[in-house]
């Protein structure tokens, strides 16, 4: 289970990317998450992925 609260989200995401996973394709695919939902959820409190840093910024 995933954190509902955005900002728990990020924090719960950049973990996982930082310690787990080479991408957030990677990490959704493992997890069977919705990237289109968490990508959203993270856009609303104005982050957004950025590939080469592998991370929710």
């Amino acid at each position: 289970m995933i954190p509902k609260d955005p900002v728990m989200l990020l924090s719960y995401v950049n973990t996982q990317l930082r310690d787990f996973y080479p991408s957030f394709a990677a990490l959704c695919e493992d997890k069977e998450l919705s990237a289109e939902e968490i990508t959203a959820k993270l856009a609303g409190i104005d982050y957004e992925y950025d590939r080469g840093r592998n991370q929710f910024i």
